[in-house]
């Protein structure tokens, strides 16, 4: 029975060990909570970055439109009379002034039709001038109780058909006259001439359809649709005779801005009911020709009075599905500014919605910036002002 209760020595070596751990642990006392509790993460380091403030100045309000430019005088020369053409006076292209001779077509039919009609209007006179003679011995005769009245009405009836015919010839020979001048074709504006479409030798008459085109350089206009209420907006939903309209300036389709500024002198009477836009139109100066006929370009149009908007570089625009957004510095940590922006000022940007101005606007060191990113900003150079 005393064998079955006495325990192995197995058994009294481990629970030996379990005491001595106690113990150990007893000894500890409150340092073994500081032993349990796990390590802290490490603060990151701060980015560095360089920032700018938000500008907040007055800046010209503008509005883009797609224009096409016209010439404000467009002239398709043709042939008024029938013959063959004798010569071209001009080059393709050249500018030539009002007056100035483009095409002869053969005289000499045209001068033998002024001197028939003169030899006619000649033989019609001296009809005329004998019909009035024997017109005047009728009345002298009836005077004197030598003639009779039924001759003197015959001779004035003579007379005065002598004076019809009289009219007639002088009629046509200064039609003759009228049309030996159309044989020389002159320019009836001063401007640029296009590509001839007839050459020399060729028959030509009044349905041979345009012989060449005239368009006048300077100024030009440039036309182009608005809707009504955009352009109300600027307060000029018209221009009054001798007023002066908003200004315009363009920009062709490289991007290159015309370096003439026009003005808005006409604005439709009517609304286009399809579109709901009204046709406005600007004359703009073309003093070296860059202006041609034709032209597509985009019409930037200027409000009278300037507002304060907030500004800042396109360089620190970032965009996503939710729309644009900047970082800015708050409390020495990248901040996100969801944006409502507009048009573009040279190297800025004008924000509508977003900014108030004054706030540090990260332009560099963007990469890899997040929202809470602790951040060393220091100050950097803002690019250049640009157009507004």
């Amino acid at each position: 029975m005393r064998a079955q209760l006495a325990e192995s020595p197995a058994r009294r070596s481990r629970n030996g060990a379990t005491f001595l751990l106690v113990a150990g642990l007893a000894l500890l006392g409150p340092s073994w909570p500081a032993l349990a509790q796990p390590a802290q993460p490490a603060q990151p380091a701060a980015i560095p970055v360089g920032t700018t403030p938000a500008q907040k100045r007055p800046i010209e309000r503008t509005a883009d439109f797609v224009g096409r430019i016209e010439a404000i005088n467009r002239v398709e020369i043709r042939a008024r009379v029938t013959g063959f053409l004798e010569a071209v006076l001009f080059r393709d292209g050249d500018s030539v002034k009002e007056g100035a001779p483009l095409f002869r077509i053969e005289r000499a039919p045209f001068e033998a039709a002024v001197q028939q009609a003169q030899g006619t209007l000649e033989s019609a006179e001296g009809t005329l001038q004998n019909a009035t003679t024997q017109r005047q011995r009728a009345e002298d005769l009836l005077r004197t109780n030598a003639g009779s009245v039924a001759v003197r009405d015959q001779r004035v009836a003579e007379e005065t058909a002598a004076k019809g015919s009289t009219t007639t010839a002088a009629a046509n020979l200064k039609t003759a006259e009228i049309n030996l001048g159309y044989t020389e074709i002159t320019s009836p504006i001063a401007g640029r001439i296009g590509r001839t479409k007839l050459t020399k030798g060729n028959v030509v008459s009044p349905d041979s359809g345009a012989l060449a085109l005239i368009v006048s350089e300077d100024p030009m206009y440039v036309n182009f649709p608005v809707s009504q209420r955009e352009f109300v907006t600027f307060g000029h939903n018209r221009v009054d005779a001798g007023a002066t309209g908003p200004k315009v300036t363009l920009r062709f389709s490289d991007g290159s801005t015309y370096d003439q500024q026009g003005t808005i002198d006409f604005v439709d009477v009517s609304v286009d009911r399809s579109t709901d836009t009204v046709l406005v139109r600007a004359v703009v100066p073309n003093p070296k020709g860059r202006l041609i006929d034709g032209t597509l370009v985009n019409v930037a149009v200027h409000a009278d009075k300037p507002v304060d908007k907030v500004l800042v570089p396109q360089a620190a625009l970032i965009a996503d599905q939710q729309g644009a957004y900047v970082f800015v510095v708050e409390g020495g940590k990248a901040v996100v500014k969801r944006l409502q922006i507009g048009a573009e000022a040279g190297a800025y940007v004008v924000v509508d919605k977003g900014l108030n101005g004054g706030e540090q606007v990260v332009v560099e060191g963007l990469q890899g910036l997040r929202p809470g990113t602790p951040v060393l900003a220091s100050p950097v150079a803002a690019p250049p002002a640009g157009r507004s």
